[in-house]
C-alpha cells in the first residue's frame, strides 16, 4: 500500500513536472520567436525604427481611436521633417498613403488641408531646388537664398506633367527689395502693388489681411498645399515655391524656378478689395510693346489660355467669378515667364476662406489645369 502510495505521488509529480517543462519550453519558445521577429521587422523598418519614430506614429493611431481627425492632421509634422529615411521606405509610404487616403474615401476623417498633404506627400520623391546663376533671368534675382521643393510623382499613374504651385507672398524683408520690373528695364504698362511706370518692383509683397484678420500668406499656403494633394493624387509632379510661413525667394527667383522645372505656373493670391467680388486671373496685357518683350511674346498666349482654363474651372466649381474673369496687369511673374504663367486672384478679403471654401477651389484649379493639359 505504501509502494503504491509512493508510485502514485511520484506519477502526479512526474506529470507536473512534464507540464512545466512543456509550459517553460513553449515560454522560451515565443521569447525565442518574439526577438526572432522584432530583429526581423528591425532590418525591414530599420529607416523608421532607428529614428524612434514608432512610438509617435503608435500614439496617432490610439489617438485615432478617440480623435481621427486631430491624429491625422499630426502626421504632415512628421512627414514634413522630411527624414529621408523614412520617405525611402517604399512600402511604409505606400502602407501609411492608402490608409490616409481610405479614410479620406470613407468620410472616417474630413478631407482638410493637412489630411491631404498627408495622403499625397507620401506618393512622391521631395527634392529641393535653388536658384542658380545660369539659368536664364537669375541674375535678376535680389532674394535667392531659400529653396523650392520638387514633388516627384512615384505613382503608377504619374503623368510627368510638372505645375508650379505658387504660394503668393510669403517673404520676410521682400518688401524692401526691389527688382527689375522687365528684363529690358523697361516700364510697367499697368499699375498693381507697383505703379504704372516705374522700372523698379517690390520684390515681394506681404499681401493683405483678411476682414477677420487672417494673412493673405497664410491663406494661399493653405490653399497651395491643398492643390498640390489633389495635383499629385491625379498623377502630376509639384513643384513647391513655399511650404512654410516664409521662403527667402523674390518672385523673380520663384519664377525662373518655374521656368526650370515646370510646364505651367500658377501664384495664388486674394485680391486687397472687400467687396467679396470673386475670382479673376491676372490677364497679360494687351500693351504692343508689353506683349513684344521677350519672353512675354513667346508665353503670352498660352499664359492666357491657361488662365482661361482655371477660371473655367472654378465656375464649374460654382466659385463666384468676377466680370469676365480676368484682368489686365503687367506683373513681375509673367514678364520673366518662358512657361505659360498666371497670377489667379481666388477672391478678395471678405471672401470666404474655411477648409471647406478651399478645398472647393482647389477642386476648381485641378479641373482647370486636367483641361488646359488635355486630361
Amino acid at each position: 500500500m505504501l509502494l503504491w502510495s509512493v508510485i502514485t505521488v511520484l506519477k502526479a509529480v512526474t506529470a507536473k513536472c512534464a507540464a512545466a517543462l512543456l509550459l517553460f519550453t513553449a515560454f522560451w519558445a515565443v521569447i525565442v520567436t518574439g526577438f526572432a521577429i522584432k530583429n526581423r521587422l528591425r532590418r525591414w523598418a530599420k529607416p523608421i525604427s532607428g529614428h524612434k519614430l514608432w512610438p509617435v506614429i503608435a500614439q496617432q493611431v490610439r489617438d485615432s481611436a478617440v480623435n481621427s481627425n486631430a491624429a491625422l492632421s499630426a502626421c504632415p509634422t512628421i512627414f514634413q521633417n522630411r527624414n529621408e529615411k523614412i520617405m525611402k521606405n517604399t512600402l511604409f509610404k505606400k502602407i501609411t498613403s492608402a490608409m490616409i487616403i481610405t479614410a479620406l474615401s470613407a468620410g472616417m476623417i474630413t478631407a482638410s488641408p493637412s489630411n491631404i498633404e498627408a495622403a499625397s506627400v507620401l506618393n512622391a520623391q521631395a527634392i529641393p531646388v535653388v536658384l542658380n546663376e545660369t539659368m536664364p533671368y537669375a541674375s535678376f534675382s535680389v532674394i535667392h537664398s531659400g529653396a523650392a521643393m520638387l514633388y516627384v510623382n512615384q505613382l503608377p499613374t504619374a503623368n510627368g506633367i510638372t505645375v508650379c504651385v505658387n504660394a503668393g507672398h510669403g517673404t520676410k524683408g521682400g518688401e524692401s527689395r526691389k527688382t527689375l520690373s522687365h528684363p529690358d528695364g523697361s516700364p510697367k504698362v499697368t499699375g498693381g502693388t507697383t505703379s504704372a511706370g516705374a522700372t523698379q518692383s517690390t520684390a515681394v509683397s506681404s499681401g493683405m489681411t483678411f476682414t477677420d484678420g487672417v494673412s493673405e500668406a497664410s491663406v494661399t499656403l493653405k490653399e497651395a498645399l491643398i492643390l498640390k494633394g489633389l495635383l499629385l493624387n491625379s498623377g502630376y509632379n509639384v513643384l513647391m515655391i513655399r511650404e512654410g510661413a516664409d521662403v527667402q525667394l523674390d518672385n523673380v527667383a520663384r519664377t525662373v524656378l518655374a521656368n526650370k522645372y515646370a510646364q505651367c505656373h500658377i501664384s495664388l493670391h486674394w485680391d486687397s478689395t472687400a467687396s467679396n467680388k470673386g475670382a479673376f486671373y491676372c490677364k497679360v496685357p494687351g500693351n504692343p510693346s508689353y506683349k513684344a518683350m521677350e519672353p512675354v511674346r513667346s508665353t503670352w498666349a498660352m499664359s492666357d489660355l491657361l488662365g482661361e482654363n482655371l477660371i473655367n474651372g472654378l465656375r464649374t466649381a460654382g466659385r463666384k467669378i468676377h466680370g469676365t474673369g480676368s484682368m489686365e496687369l503687367d506683373l513681375t511673374q509673367t514678364s520673366y515667364s518662358t512657361i505659360p504663367s498666371v497670377d489667379i486672384e481666388l477672391g478678395d478679403k471678405a471672401s470666404d476662406h474655411s477648409d471647406a471654401a478651399l478645398n472647393n477651389i482647389a477642386m476648381g484649379l485641378l479641373t482647370g489645369i486636367n483641361s488646359y493639359f488635355g486630361r
